[in-house]
C-alpha cells in the first residue's frame, strides 16, 4: 500500500479522499491555490502546499507544478478526484515517467474514451448500442456538421468529441439553430478542453440518463456496482441523482450491466469508471460516454452497496485485486443526492461570499459531505458545488421523505444556495412517481416553491 498521497484538488473530494487515505493508514499532502489558503481539505491534510494563484490554469490544473510538489514532498502516489485533471492523459503520463503512481485508469484509456467518437466506434464494434452519429474523426466545419444533420434527420445533438460534463452540448432541431449554435459549441469546447473538434449524435426524446459504476483491477477482472438515475440535469449538467433508477427492472439492470462490464472489458480498463448510457421509454438503452474517474454522484452507489469507491480506487492502483464478485453485489434500499451549489436557486447566477452560520442535518441514513464551515468564503474562482447531501432509507417514498426532512434542517447562511430547488424537485407529483427525463428541470423549474418553508437561513442571509 501506498505511504503518502498527493491529492490533487479540492473541496469536498479532496476531504473525501484524505478520510479514505486515513482508513488506510497513507499519509496525505493537499495542494492548493492561494484563495484556499483556509479551505478545510488544507487543514485536514497532514502536509499541505500552496500551488499558485487562483486561477485553476495556474494552480490546480499546472502540471508540472503539481509534479513537482509530489517529488519533493516524497508522495508515491496521486490522488485526481473529479474535475481539474481526472481526466488529463498528459497528468497521467506524466506521473507514471515520475515514477508515481495515478490513481486511476492508465493514460492510453484517458485518451482513449475521452476521444468521443473513436470510443463510440469501438463500443459498436464490441456490441454495445450506439445512437447514430457522425462518423470518422469528428466534425470541425458547420458544412461537414449540416451532412451529417441531414443523414441523421432533427433533431440532433451537439457534443465535444473531446471532453464531457455538458460543455458544448447544444440541442439542435432544425437547420437554422444548427447555423446558430454550432459555432457556440465549438466556442465552448474549445474553451473547456481546447479542442473544436465536435461530433453529431441523433436526439432521442424524452430519454433517461443512466449510468453504471465500473470496478476493474489490474488483472482484467471488471464489474458493476448497479446503476445510478442522472436524469434530473439543467443544461446538461446534474442537480440531483439517485440509485437505483425507478424503472430498473432485473432483467434491464443485467442487460445494461452486462453492456457496461463489455464496455470496460474491451479496452483493457482499470479502477474506477463509469458507463454512461440514454435509456429510452421503450426500453431500449444506448451508449453515451466512459467517464474514466470517480463521479460526482459515486455516494449514492456506495450507500445502497455499501462499498467505498474511493477505497477500492487506492486499493486497486496499489495492485490489489478485486474484493467483490458480480454475484457478491447486493442493492440494498434506495439513496439521492442533491448537489448543494452556491447559487441563486431562481436566476442560477453564482453566490460567492462568508458562510456565517452552518449547520448539516443529521439522523439515521443522512450524509452530508461538504467543506463549509462558520466563517469560511465560497471563491469566485472554482466551480459552485459547496456540498453535497445524500440519503439512504429502505426504499424510495421514504427517501424522499428523509431528504425533504434534511433539506429543510439544512442551515447555510451568508449565501444563496439551490436548497429551494431541491425541495421543488422532491415535491413535484412526476419525480414522486419516478415518471421524469432528463428534460425534467426545463418543463418543471417554473414551479411554485414547496408549501412547507424550509428552516430559517437556508436559502438566504
Amino acid at each position: 500500500m501506498f505511504k503518502k498521497l498527493l491529492v490533487a484538488n479540492r473541496g469536498t473530494i479532496a476531504i473525501r479522499i484524505i478520510r479514505a487515505c486515513r482508513e488506510l493508514g497513507i499519509r496525505t499532502i493537499a495542494i492548493y491555490s492561494t484563495a484556499d489558503k483556509d479551505a478545510l481539505h488544507v487543514r485536514m491534510a497532514d502536509e499541505a502546499v500552496c500551488i499558485g494563484p487562483p486561477a485553476a490554469e495556474d494552480s490546480y490544473l499546472n502540471i508540472p507544478a503539481i509534479v513537482s510538489t509530489v517529488l519533493t514532498y516524497g508522495a508515491d502516489a496521486v490522488h485526481p478526484g473529479y474535475g481539474f485533471l481526472s481526466e488529463n492523459g498528459d497528468f497521467a503520463e506524466a506521473c507514471k515517467r515520475s515514477g508515481v503512481t495515478f490513481v486511476g485508469p492508465r493514460a492510453r484509456h484517458i485518451r482513449l474514451m475521452g476521444d468521443k467518437p473513436r470510443a463510440r466506434r469501438i463500443m459498436k464494434r464490441a456490441g454495445v448500442p450506439v445512437l447514430p452519429g457522425s462518423e470518422g474523426t469528428g466534425v470541425t466545419e458547420l458544412k461537414n456538421a449540416q451532412e451529417d444533420a441531414k443523414r441523421l434527420g432533427f433533431p440532433v445533438l451537439i457534443k465535444a468529441a473531446a471532453g464531457g460534463g455538458g460543455k458544448g452540448m447544444r440541442v439542435v432541431r432544425d437547420d437554422q439553430e444548427l447555423a446558430r449554435l454550432f459555432p457556440l459549441a465549438q466556442a465552448e469546447s474549445d474553451a473547456a478542453f481546447g479542442s473544436r473538434t465536435m461530433y453529431l449524435e441523433k436526439y432521442l426524446e424524452r430519454a433517461r440518463h443512466v449510468e453504471f459504476q465500473i470496478l476493474a483491477d489490474n488483472n482484467r477482472n471488471a464489474i458493476h456496482l448497479g446503476e445510478r438515475d442522472c436524469s434530473i440535469q439543467r443544461r446538461h449538467q446534474k442537480v440531483l441523482e439517485e440509485a437505483p433508477c425507478p424503472v430498473m427492472t432485473k432483467r434491464l439492470r443485467e442487460r445494461m450491466g452486462k453492456a457496461a462490464v463489455r464496455a470496460a472489458q474491451v479496452v483493457g480498463y482499470s479502477n474506477v469508471g463509469t458507463v454512461e448510457f440514454l435509456l429510452a421509454p421503450d426500453g431500449q438503452f444506448y451508449f453515451i460516454e466512459m467517464n474514466t474517474r470517480i463521479q460526482v454522484e459515486h455516494g449514492v452507489t456506495e450507500m445502497v452497496t455499501a462499498t467505498d469507491l474511493v477505497r477500492e480506487s487506492i486499493r486497486i492502483a496499489a495492485g490489489e485485486p478485486l474484493g467483490l464478485k458480480q454475484k457478491q453485489v447486493e442493492i440494498a434500499g434506495a439513496a439521492i443526492e442533491m448537489r448543494v451549489y452556491a447559487e441563486d436557486p431562481d436566476t442560477h447566477l453564482p453566490s460567492p461570499g462568508v458562510v456565517t452560520n452552518h449547520h448539516s442535518p443529521g439522523g439515521l441514513g443522512v450524509r452530508v459531505e461538504t467543506a463549509l464551515y462558520d466563517g469560511y468564503r465560497v471563491p469566485v474562482h472554482y466551480d459552485p458545488l459547496i456540498a453535497k447531501l445524500i440519503v439512504h432509507a429502505d426504499d424510495r417514498g421514504l427517501a424522499i421523505a428523509r431528504a425533504k426532512a434534511a433539506l429543510r434542517e439544512y442551515l447555510i447562511d451568508g449565501i444563496k444556495t439551490n436548497i429551494p430547488l431541491h425541495l421543488r424537485i422532491l415535491d413535484e407529483a412526476d419525480f414522486v412517481r419516478g415518471e421524469f427525463a432528463t428534460d425534467f428541470l426545463k418543463r418543471y423549474e417554473g414551479a411554485p416553491a414547496a408549501a412547507a418553508a424550509p428552516m430559517r437561513g437556508v436559502a438566504n442571509g
